[in-house]
């Protein structure tokens, strides 16, 4: 459940009437995401997705966010716009929360990703990076390679209990990345938080990406890593190969890797499979217990983490 702050029907009618998209017809929460409180609004000018920003989101960081979702917009790139009022307004207050209104994007998510969907997947992230180049504002990555050790130290103690030796299996990852992290690869604008049930699509063809607020400045080929973590291991844990092979053509047709990038993959994906490790790790000794939202299972990332510690070239990811 993610509905984690009730509207009234006469602040929400209050808030809508500030669009101008006429009356609001129906209100519906929508469970599916754990980060913040999302309504399906229709009115009588349409469908939009009503936003009241509720935990990990930064107020101060909103305006990159919604910012990026209008600049990418705008090129092209099949995601959310904002909605503004009359009087310019993005970013609103609504029941003591920041909130914004953006469009609706028809289209559902691949609950069992194929070859395909990994394709159209590789090509829509390489026009997002090239739609960002000449993007006005820049966001740090505060969950990358600098803020591991910090996760880590947060759930170090709670480790072992979670899966004997893991504190140690942690903390000796962490020491190889940061003694092995690319530097200077060709970097921009990333989604950083790319799964499958952030993008949509319409049969075949992919309809909508969404929910950027992990959005931020950082290395292309640590998106595209994210993306094989996400979208390229199969339920029992193996990695599909042919997956990881259509996703990385597809994406190299829009925007060529360079050799440093390919060389950097294997370290690249070990990185993110730490970072989303950690961060369910925290959430899983941190969550207290009977709350609205169940974490997610951090040893699924230690599976995927020792996969690609045995990567020894881009071949094991489909390239020749």
């Amino acid at each position: 459940m993610a509905v984690y702050t009730e509207v009234s029907d006469e602040d929400l009618t209050a808030f809508v009437a500030g669009y101008g998209v006429g009356e609001v017809m129906s209100c519906k929460g929508i469970a599916e995401g754990i980060e913040n409180t999302n309504y399906l609004v229709e009115t009588e000018g349409g469908r939009f997705i009503l936003t009241l920003y509720e935990r990990r989101v930064k107020r101060d960081e909103l305006p990159f966010f919604l910012g990026l979702m209008e600049h990418l917009a705008a090129k092209g790139v099949p995601c959310p716009t904002p909605l503004g009022t009359a009087d310019g307004q993005v970013l609103r207050e609504l029941c003591g929360r920041p909130a914004a209104m953006v469009s609706y994007l028809d289209g559902m998510w691949p609950r069992r990703p194929t070859p395909d969907h990994c394709a159209a997947l590789g090509q829509a992230l390489a026009h997002l990076h090239r739609a960002g180049a000449d993007f006005a504002l820049h966001r740090a990555n505060d969950l990358s390679l600098a803020g591991w050790r910090p996760l880590l130290a947060a759930s170090l103690d709670h480790a072992d209990t979670v899966k004997p030796g893991l504190a140690a299996e942690l903390e000796a990852e962490l020491a190889y990345l940061e003694s092995h992290w690319p530097a200077d690869l060709p970097a921009g604008v990333i989604h950083a938080d790319l799964f499958p049930d952030n993008v949509f699509f319409r049969g075949p063809t992919l309809t909508g990406l969404i929910d950027f607020y992990f959005a931020c400045n950082d290395f292309f080929a640590y998106d595209v890593a994210v993306c094989l973590n996400a979208w390229c291991f199969e339920r029992d844990g193996a990695f599909n190969a042919t997956k990881a092979r259509r996703l990385l053509a597809a994406y190299g047709r829009v925007r060529a890797f360079t050799a440093a990038e390919l060389a950097g993959l294997a370290v690249l994906a070990r990185g993110s499979a730490l970072r989303f490790l950690l961060t369910r790790l925290y959430d899983w000794v941190h969550t207290p217990k009977g709350a609205l939202v169940t974490p997610k299972d951090p040893l699924e990332y230690l599976g995927k983490l020792r996969f690609h510690q045995a990567v020894t070239g881009p071949g094991a990811y489909g390239l020749g």
